[in-house]
């Protein structure tokens, strides 16, 4: 899933150059790219499909050169996932009924790929000798209300799978103080977005509990005319996979992640994701000379110089021809200041 906005990255990501395009880690790939190098240990290249929407979709293949055309499905409309998943799995019903699926975000930071093709292996395995949707889930480390999170049973689900467990419930970015609840009980994981189920489970489970969508998308294919598949998203309704679905099954199962995970969904998470100098700046790329600064985050383009003094819990980072100096504490902010941004710009 390749088309989400990460707004919340605002000046380095920005709406013609979104986060999943751009080496938000300093890894030397895009997220994307990141995402589709870790795929490719999983499953033969040509059996990985991208959805992005139409205005990236060139990106995508500017990106990640030599895709086969049905490799890059174009969303005409943002709809959330659940119509992304049901335009994914239209296509490879169409290519391979019998596949396994595995549903992952591509904007999302992984530390240790070789865990995490064992964990994606592993509920492969549950798939096909139970039929069971598994869903990844990450050990929580600190009460973030930015997250899902899934309420998981203690009992091992199978002997020989003592990370599985089946889920009690799914919670979608609930207070925080509802976050510190559970975290203090022991009892959830953070949802880290990563699904992999039987794909003809994952259709059944569209005609019972989103049947409006599954007659509208299941009707396309790799071949589909720009107009059908517009058809559908139009009457599409813009709902999450989590919410119209994963929610209401009572047979899905979740498996802790051995690996390191991060949405990397806001500058704070950055900060706390990447590593810091002895002065606890978190100095993803550029060339930055610090003085008499701490606790910030900074990430600015290769080729750019930045003097930074006397600043404590900052962002500073640019995109384009903007550069944002704020404090880290201020984050929530973003949203005012791309829209005064933009409406400056468009008055000047």
């Amino acid at each position: 899933m390749a088309g989400g906005l990460g707004s919340r990255f605002w000046p380095m990501s920005q709406a013609d150059n979104p986060k999943q395009f751009i080496d938000i880690i300093g890894t030397g790939q895009s997220l994307l790219q990141s995402t589709f190098a870790r795929m490719e240990q999983v499953c033969p290249r040509e059996n990985i499909i991208i959805v992005t929407s139409v205005a990236h979709a060139a990106m995508v293949r500017e990106q990640i050169p030599d895709l086969l055309p049905y490799q890059v499905l174009s969303e005409p409309l943002r709809r959330n996932t659940a119509p992304c998943v049901a335009y994914a799995a239209a296509v490879i019903s169409n290519i391979c009924p019998d596949a396994t699926v595995v549903v992952t975000p591509s904007d999302h930071a992984i530390f240790g790929s070789h865990r995490f093709v064992e964990d994606i292996n592993e509920a492969i395995d549950v798939a096909d000798t139970h039929g069971w949707v598994t869903t990844i889930g990450v050990q929580p480390t600190n009460p973030n209300n930015k997250y899902g999170y899934i309420q998981y049973s203690e009992k091992s689900s199978l002997p020989n799978f003592l990370s599985l467990h089946p889920v009690v419930t799914f919670t979608e970015k609930p207070p925080i103080e509802v976050a510190r609840q559970f975290i203090a009980s022991g009892e959830f994981f953070w949802n880290s977005g990563i699904l992999v189920w039987p794909l003809q489970k994952l259709m059944e489970s569209y005609h019972r509990h989103l049947p409006a969508l599954a007659a509208s998308f299941f009707r396309l294919n790799e071949n589909s005319s720009h107009e059908d598949v517009e058809a559908a998203y139009s009457t599409a309704e813009s709902i999450s996979i989590d919410i119209g679905i994963m929610e209401k099954l009572d047979d899905v199962h979740v498996l802790e992640a051995s690996f390191g995970w991060s949405d990397i969904e806001t500058w704070e998470s950055l900060y706390n994701t990447y590593p810091h100098d002895p002065s606890g700046n978190a100095v993803v790329s550029g060339n930055i000379f610090l003085y008499d600064t701490k606790d910030c985050v900074v990430h600015v383009p290769h080729h750019q110089t930045v003097v930074v003094k006397g600043l404590e819990g900052y962002i500073v980072a640019s995109g384009g021809d903007t550069m944002l100096i704020c404090p880290r504490a201020d984050e929530e902010q973003l949203f005012r200041f791309t829209n005064d941004v933009e409406l400056g710009l468009k008055n000047k």
